[in-house]
């Protein structure tokens, strides 16, 4: 009896070169004897070819929607807008399980095509653990680009970040950043908060790689509850928690905005955790993330501006290195595919259903 089959669609994100299927672990899925069909994609940072290479199929970009019913499709970022039901099972991140704007309006669409949602997101091994997470790699780049904003600040460079493309290592983005700080006088102030998670020990280690003078809290330095004025001590704020209910927030507008008592040095925030579409954003301070494009949104003006980088793909800046390392964690969940109804796909798919009930 044949494995199920797995399409890895293209990204339809603007500037999303990440994969959710390496050619190497779609060769050893090959190998335990699951067919996998891989679509063109002007987006990944991986060519079509090294997946033929390795023996998957090859389709047409965005082609998944005519693939059998039992195919379980397979993808990095939410699907497209569109009102056509899904029939599919969708394996992806699909930001809509906390109210992001729009949920309800995904969630109809499998409701209708009776399709079915695994969110990456959302699987979690027995003790509510995520088992797969680009987390390490968004901090690590978030950092990076805070920094590199930082240092354009200070040397009244405009913009604050040109257009952001892809580095092709974690050496090079290193190098990068600590070429710009170099020609500052003193290192910059960092506080990291959500330090002892994926992304906070990804944005420490990048920090700490440039020598910059980081500052870390956890869940002990902040579970008495916010604002905390303290942030505004520190020259750059990099937010890596992990929200899975409100919080009361971090900083405020009027906190940014005060010249009064607590005079503010903060004037880079970059925001890895970028949630601001639903209720548990501790940052209430913008409405909308920004874009490679257009990196940098500036939040506060004056003669202290703050300027906030808050881009929901930020390991894209490393798309490779950071596919991979993701790829691999997934894997042995990939090998379990062709039972949906046990391990972490079953608690996926428990909330999928919870939520689904809500609409």
């Amino acid at each position: 009896m044949s494995k199920a089959h797995i399409w890895l669609r293209a990204e339809s994100k603007p500037l999303e070169e990440r994969i959710a299927l390496t050619p190497d672990v779609a060769k050893q899925l090959l190998n335990a004897g699951f067919k996998v069909t891989v679509e063109e994609s002007p987006l990944s940072a991986i060519p079509a070819k090294d997946y033929q290479q390795v023996g998957c199929e090859i389709a047409p970009t965005h082609s998944w929607h005519k693939a059998p019913s039992d195919t379980i499709i397979l993808g990095l970022k939410e699907l497209s807008e569109e009102s056509w039901p899904l029939t599919h099972r969708h394996i992806h991140f699909a930001h809509v399980y906390k109210e992001q704007q729009g949920w309800q309006q995904v969630l109809r669409r499998f409701k209708t095509g009776a399709g079915e949602l695994y969110d990456l997101e959302y699987l979690v091994d027995d003790k509510q653990r995520r088992v797969a997470a680009f987390g390490y790699w968004a901090g690590f780049a978030g950092a990076a680009v805070a920094l590199k904003a930082f240092a354009r600040r200070q040397q009244a460079a405009t913009p604050v970040l040109n257009k952001l493309t892809s580095i092709p290592s974690k050496q090079a983005l290193v190098d990068d950043v600590a070429d710009s700080l170099s020609q500052l006088s003193q290192a910059p102030k960092v506080l990291v908060i959500g330090a002892k998670g994926r992304s906070g020990r990804g944005a420490v280690e990048m920090a700490q790689s440039v020598g910059a003078e980081v500052t870390q809290w956890d869940i002990a330095e902040t579970q008495v509850g916010g604002p905390f004025e303290d942030i505004l001590d520190f020259d750059l704020l990099v937010n890596c928690v992990f929200v899975q209910q409100a919080l009361p927030p971090f900083i405020t507008l009027p906190m940014l905005n005060t010249n009064g008592i607590h005079p503010r040095q903060l004037s880079i925030i970059c925001d890895v955790s970028c949630d601001p579409y639903g209720a548990y954003n501790p940052l209430p301070i913008y409405s909308s993330c920004t874009t490679f494009d257009e990196p940098c949104l500036r939040i506060i003006k004056g003669n202290n501006p703050v300027d906030l980088i808050a881009i929901d793909h930020l390991p894209s800046l490393l798309p490779v290195e950071s596919s991979e390392d993701f790829c691999q964690q997934l894997l042995p969940h990939l090998l379990q595919l062709d039972n949906l109804n046990q391990g972490v796909w079953q608690r996926a798919n428990s909330v999928f259903n919870d939520k689904l009930s809500q609409v």
